[in-house]
């Protein structure tokens, strides 16, 4: 029998709100690097529950790292807290896509800073995650000090900058591994992976800085722009965090979503 997933939750907001919004932080990142979004004054109204993913930020790993068991988790997640839009960044982003697209989830979706294929990817980033299978957690231990790098230059104050490089410290190279390589073999599941996404009918946003959080191919650009219920949003400037430091820009667009639940 497959144990229930863990989660660390954090909340805000009324409990008895007409609306409630499920958060997802990217992979090696805690529920509280949503702390900036909830506090934003249009979401004032609005139930918040941020999920740190399971296994991330030394959270108890699950049985099943795959982004499609992740997935119904969250909707589950979703469900419990009567949550009617889903919103995630980069790897929770992915999670978002899964349950947008299986059709666990019939209601808005956001997604920050979302990689759809492998081809999103860096070459290098998908480098080292493959030679997790050789090399265990040295890889990906070595992507959490490029990552802690990077915090260096986030738009935020330095307190924040240290909460952020303490909060990548809390991840077990080990058990990051499996989570790595779960994504990165969801991001290779389907042939067109936006159409996939498109079809599954509910109104999505897909965000990107212009420069930073990574992008999409083309194809899948095109793909999702002449989709009737897909909005493409371009970020100007250059962000690798968007929650952090686009936090309005963020919390606009996830109450445009609410708006439409």
């Amino acid at each position: 029998m497959v144990m229930p997933v863990e989660w660390e939750l954090l909340r805000s907001g009324p409990e008895d709100a007409e609306h409630g919004v499920l958060m997802l932080p990217g992979g090696a990142s805690p529920a509280r690097s949503y702390d900036d979004v909830m506090a934003q004054p249009i979401l004032g109204g609005v139930r918040l529950v941020a999920a740190t993913l399971p296994g991330h930020v030394g959270t108890p790993p699950p049985e099943d790292f795959s982004i499609e068991s992740c997935a119904r988790a969250a909707a589950v997640l979703a469900a419990d807290n009567h949550c009617d839009v889903v919103v995630g960044y980069s790897m929770g982003a992915t999670v978002a896509v899964e349950v947008a697209a299986s059709g666990l989830f019939p209601g808005p979706v956001v997604l920050l800073g979302v990689s759809l294929s492998p081809r999103d990817e860096p070459a290098f980033f998908r480098a080292v995650v493959r030679l997790g299978a050789v090399l265990g957690g040295l890889p990906s231990a070595a992507l959490m000090r490029a990552a802690a790098m990077a915090v260096r230059g986030a738009r935020v104050p330095e307190e924040r900058r240290a909460r952020m490089r303490a909060d990548l410290r809390r991840n077990d190279p080990r058990v990051l591994r499996q989570a790595l390589r779960a994504y990165l073999d969801y991001l290779g599941r389907y042939g067109s992976p936006a159409e996939r996404l498109c079809g599954a009918g509910v109104p999505v946003w897909v965000v990107h800085a212009e420069k930073g959080d990574g992008g999409l191919t083309d194809e899948e650009r095109r793909t999702l722009e002449v989709c009737p219920h897909t909005s493409v949003v371009t970020v100007p400037g250059t962000s690798f965090f968007l929650p952090d430091e686009e936090p309005q820009r963020v919390a606009g667009i996830i109450a445009e979503a609410v708006g439409m639940a």
